[in-house]
């Protein structure tokens, strides 16, 4: 079912995984410079020290990806072009695993993230049950959103007995007043819309969409990071996006309308080069510390000829490489910066920071980023699956990776969406307050 049938208030939502059985999952990375496709085998794990969040073993057992076409900071703006790099993203991913899939985890990147907060209480007699929980958490998730955006993830991340916070597992604790906490995170409906439009085209369905900081941050951050408070940050080819967790919860999300594309583009221009030229340059001779370089230091370039079109060979200085990536990372950084001050988790953060990302590969990238957020900076890679060669276990597959974790995690979203089960738990209606009486009365 697509989301037009849906309706405008609704995503796909998906199943908890079985928790004695494996399961093949696909997943979809959508983004500005590659699309890419894994298939892996989800296989049930005896919990462990070794992290412990995780409830299956994940196996790759199929990698596809493509330069993404049709794409521009995650929005579609090309639906035929976007179908076509979708299709063999996935055609690579099938032929390797020996199988065809139908469904598909999606990333998220576009639709102007926006992380929300909702609360709630309700009384509550004698010892907290389950159904009070999912009462409660269901009213906190009920946050008035803009027009035309969604909900996209919905996750509790603090519960309180009496104004008592800090709690976990309530269930079987007594108290008069049981609260939530909740972060929302939305987005804007249409580039869901088209994207899930590009998908069902090359004759797939969404599963559920994920929010690429959120993926980024589940395959990245280790166990202590995400317990005492961590900013993952992913520099992507469009935009690069922010995940804070708090005490092992998603706790808030942005994004910066900056990526590697820019500092590509800077490099195009300010050589007289190419596009794929100048992407190549910065892949192997890019760098952020210009004061590292020697000016005799020289990579050959083909610069855009000014008559007739010809190309001509020259050499450039490394030295002039790094400048004119320099202020680009910085600029982008400095928003980074600026985002996680407005966002008042500061001191939940402290000095941690990981960085990931295919962007954030680049010479001295962690060096520059130590200097401008002043904090501890180290380059996140995803941890904790088999299956992939070294070259798709860098910070380039940290989205696709955390797509597979998220099913183990999915169960912990509340959608808040109205129900009669809902209703029926309502303690401000006649029916609610007979349910809750009927309730706890058997």
């Amino acid at each position: 079912m697509s989301l037009f049938q849906r309706g405008h208030d609704e995503l796909p939502r998906i199943k908890a995984l079985p928790k004695r059985r494996s399961r093949v999952i696909s997943v979809l990375d959508v983004g500005s410079e590659k699309v890419s496709c894994l298939i892996a085998r989800l296989t049930p794990r005896v919990a462990s020290q070794t992290l412990p969040g995780r409830t299956h073993t994940i196996e790759v057992i199929g990698v596809g990806h493509q330069r993404s076409h049709g794409i521009k900071s995650g929005v579609v703006v090309d639906l035929d072009a976007a179908e076509q790099s979708v299709r063999q993203a996935v055609d690579a991913a099938e032929r390797m695993a020996g199988l065809t899939i139908e469904s598909l985890i999606v990333s998220v990147t576009a639709g102007r993230l926006k992380s929300l907060r909702g609360a709630a209480e309700i009384d509550t007699v004698g010892e907290i049950s389950q159904a009070d929980v999912s009462q409660v958490l269901g009213l906190a998730a009920k946050v008035p959103l803009e027009e035309r955006r969604v909900a996209l993830h919905s996750l509790a991340f603090d519960l309180s007995i009496d104004g008592e916070s800090g709690l976990d597992n309530v269930v079987g604790m007594s108290g008069n007043r049981l609260g939530a906490d909740m972060h929302v995170l939305t987005a804007e409906e249409t580039p869901l819309r088209n994207l899930e439009a590009v998908v069902n085209r090359a004759r797939l369905m969404v599963e559920a969409f994920v929010a690429t900081p959120y993926a980024s941050a589940l395959s990245t951050l280790v166990e202590d990071e995400a317990a005492m408070g961590s900013a993952c940050i992913d520099m992507g080819g469009g935009a690069t996006t922010i995940a804070i967790f708090q005490n092992g919860r998603f706790v808030y999300a942005d994004q910066v309308a900056l990526g590697g594309n820019h500092i590509t583009m800077d490099l195009a221009r300010g050589l007289s080069i190419r596009p794929a030229d100048a992407e190549r340059l910065k892949v192997m001779h890019g760098c952020t510390l210009s004061e590292l370089m020697q000016d005799d230091d020289r990579v050959p370039v083909v610069r855009l000829g000014e008559e007739g079109g010809h190309d001509s060979k020259a050499t450039v200085a490394r030295s002039l490489i790094a400048k004119i990536i320099r202020p680009r990372v910085e600029e982008t950084l400095e928003l980074v910066r600026d985002r996680l001050a407005a966002s008042g988790l500061g001191h939940v953060i402290g000095k941690r920071v990981v960085l990931t990302g295919g962007g954030c590969q680049l010479a001295g990238m962690s060096d520059t980023a130590r200097s401008i957020l002043q904090r501890n900076v180290r380059l996140g890679r995803p941890v904790g699956v088999a299956g992939l060669n070294p070259s798709n276990k860098g910070p380039a597959f940290a989205t696709s990776v955390g797509l597979l974790i998220y099913p183990q995690v999915a169960h912990r979203e509340n959608t808040g969406q109205s129900s009669i089960a809902a209703f029926a738990l309502d303690q401000n209606t006649r029916a609610g307050r007979f349910g809750s009486w009927l309730r706890r009365s058997l």
